[in-house]
């Protein structure tokens, strides 16, 4: 897209972006790119002062979404998830995508109809953010939020329906501490997520012992 470094640069200096709630920074995300279509690297590249944190939550908003989805659906959203909390677990820097996904198109108007419907329960999350045990590192975090994340994102790629939504919750809620510094939340986001896996582990034993499940399984 020709108008990419002019994107960029508007959304950067719209205001301090590390300061921005989330929620505020997604919906400037529809407003400044004004195509059909929207590349997950232009997104990638505008959003880079906020790190893991804005990426984990944007991929993983899509899971968030309590509905049987298609198949495949869950397992496609979980490879970002993947590769994201694999780098934070050895320590990266900053995020990296492989040209595949970079160059992957997504529809503006999915994308704003995603964020619309997401934005109000983040609005409400982000009231309750605050600093919290600040005395653990971002760096630190990072490390921690990727171990949990990368297990997460096991259970979300499973093609089991509905067992994506408390895990892919867990990964919003974490990177939404993460952002605000708030390790309280992050623990939140941790138990959330815990109790995802659970589900889908009492769900595989159930089919293992050969037990007949709801109609949408």
């Amino acid at each position: 897209m020709s108008t990419q470094p002019n994107n960029n640069n508007n959304l950067s200096t719209h205001s301090n972006t590390k300061e921005r709630p989330t929620s505020e920074l997604l919906e400037t995300v529809v407003v400044v790119f004004r195509g059909d279509t929207i590349a997950i690297g232009e997104i990638k590249n505008s959003l880079h002062e906020r790190g893991f944190g804005i990426l984990l939550a944007i991929a993983s908003l899509p899971l968030c979404l309590p509905i049987p989805v298609p198949p495949g659906y869950t397992t496609f959203f979980s490879i970002p998830l993947f590769i994201f909390s694999l780098q934070m677990i050895i320590g990266m820097q900053s995020p990296w995508l492989p040209q595949w996904i970079a160059k992957k198109k997504i529809k503006r108007a999915n994308l704003e109809k995603l964020i619309t419907k997401a934005n109000p329960w983040l609005k409400k999350i982000e009231k309750r953010l605050q600093p919290r045990l600040t005395y653990i590192s971002v760096h630190t975090w990072e490390r921690i939020i990727g171990i949990f994340s990368f297990v997460f994102a096991l259970s979300i790629s499973l093609p089991i329906p509905l067992t994506n939504f408390p895990p892919g919750w867990g990964i919003l809620i974490m990177s939404l501490g993460l952002l605000s510094k708030d390790g309280i939340t992050i623990l939140i986001g941790m138990i959330v997520g815990t109790i995802g896996i659970g589900i889908t582990m009492i769900v595989l034993i159930l089919v293992w012992m050969g037990m007949s499940l709801p109609s949408f399984y």
